[in-house]
């Protein structure tokens, strides 16, 4: 157990690994803790999207990920009336199971220190300033000293509340995921594929083609939803996700046909999703808040690998301990804003998951207009903007453009 390092990162996922390894390869001591020993499952559509890719790249692991991941060509859009129109992309699938410790071995290369099981319990405070962790390793807990703390714990609210950076305990969405097992299928879905319909209550369904014939089949729910129960527990409001993904299988076919002619790889999982920049306070004294526990996922599509290592490293690049604090929350706060816009945009575009028929809509022009389908796939790229495509006046541009 170390007594002190520079920074504390707290969380193995992919921003706080994506930190440590930046950090470590910058010369800092660098202890990167997490709760759980490593290979270890995470609920997650495991969808590598474009801005994924250039992530992984830069932290030189894209063609270790790409090694083992299936390649996908594109995303597979279909609405309630059955139209489909295939938007290509720079895509790939890899559980979590699989592209976490790819990760974090990325990060022990670059020198980071890995400390699991260590489950942080609370910040260490000299009066205002956290200067180091309280972690449970077993029955003991340990205290490490940190010049900085990097918490990256992902989208349960424990962590932040401890660290009294929580805003919101409720989440911004939730989605529920299953593995399945059919190779009869495995030459047959070979897209992202995504499915609006009405009986899916707001959200959407999804199959995902991973490697070895398994497919990551689920359903997910973003929005205004979430509401906290009295014993302070979550749920959403009015939605059972059991009975959503069910209606998914009954009324989208693949789904229906994968699942009764497929094997279930363990159970069906639920978690939380945290999206927007929102429900934390990003920064305090010694202490950035990174990943998904700063809300790093997007509230229309639901990815967020892909932010989330983004996140990570620009909370490593803040980081300087010969600057004074200020310094240092100043810079990782601006990096953070400027990202808003286009979280923005994404939460603009996600009321076409509560209109379905606007994906009717979007499909059917698309089909018909080479214009459009660049635009769907550049919002796939980030090169083109989600709201302005699935805003009300972009709908009104579908009609007759």
């Amino acid at each position: 157990m170390p007594l002190q390092c520079d920074v504390a990162v707290i969380g193995a996922g992919p921003a706080g690994s994506a930190a440590a390894w930046q950090l470590a390869r910058r010369g800092l001591d660098v202890v990167l803790a997490d709760q759980h020993v490593f290979p270890r499952d995470k609920v997650c559509g495991d969808g590598l999207i474009p801005d994924a890719h250039a992530a992984l790249r830069r932290i030189g692991v894209l063609d270790e990920v790409m090694a083992h991941a299936r390649r996908v060509q594109q995303v597979r859009c279909t609405g309630p009336r059955g139209g489909q129109v295939d938007v290509p992309g720079t895509l790939a699938v890899l559980p979590r199971l699989q592209l976490d410790p790819i990760l974090v071995r990325a990060a022990a290369r670059a020198g980071a220190r890995l400390l699991m099981p260590a489950r942080f319990e609370a910040p260490v405070l000299e009066g205002d300033r956290v200067t180091g962790v309280r972690l449970r390793m077993g029955e003991a807990t340990h205290e490490l000293a940190a010049r900085w703390v990097v918490l990256a714990t992902g989208a349960v609210p424990q962590g932040l509340m401890a660290a009294g950076m929580c805003e919101r305990r409720t989440p911004s969405g939730v989605a529920l995921r299953g593995y399945v097992k059919n190779e009869a299928m495995a030459g047959r879905i070979t897209a992202l594929e995504i499915f609006w319909h009405r009986r899916l209550a707001g959200g959407y369904g999804w199959i995902f083609p991973a490697p070895g014939g398994i497919f990551n089949i689920g359903t997910g729910l973003t929005g205004s939803h979430a509401v906290e129960r009295a014993d302070g527990g979550l749920r959403m409001q009015d939605v059972n996700l059991r009975t959503m993904f069910d209606a998914f299988c009954e009324v989208y076919a693949p789904a229906g046909e994968l699942m009764r002619g497929g094997t279930l790889q363990g159970e069906l999982k639920g978690a939380p999703l945290r999206c927007s920049l929102g429900g934390a306070r990003w920064s305090r004294p010694g202490l950035l808040v990174t990943g998904e526990a700063a809300g790093s996922t997007y509230a229309f599509t639901g990815e967020g690998i892909g932010k989330a290592l983004e996140t990570g490293l620009l909370a490593a690049e803040a980081i300087d301990p010969a600057q004074p604090d200020e310094a240092v929350r100043q810079r990782y706060e601006a990096s953070l804003r400027a990202l808003l816009p286009r979280f923005g945009l994404y939460e603009k575009a996600a009321h076409v998951n509560h209109r379905p028929w606007l994906t009717d809509l979007v499909i059917w022009r698309a089909r018909r207009s080479p214009r459009i389908l660049r635009r769907m796939s550049g919002v796939l790229e980030e090169t083109q903007n989600p709201g302005r495509l699935l805003s009300w006046r972009g709908i009104t541009r579908l009609m007759f453009e």
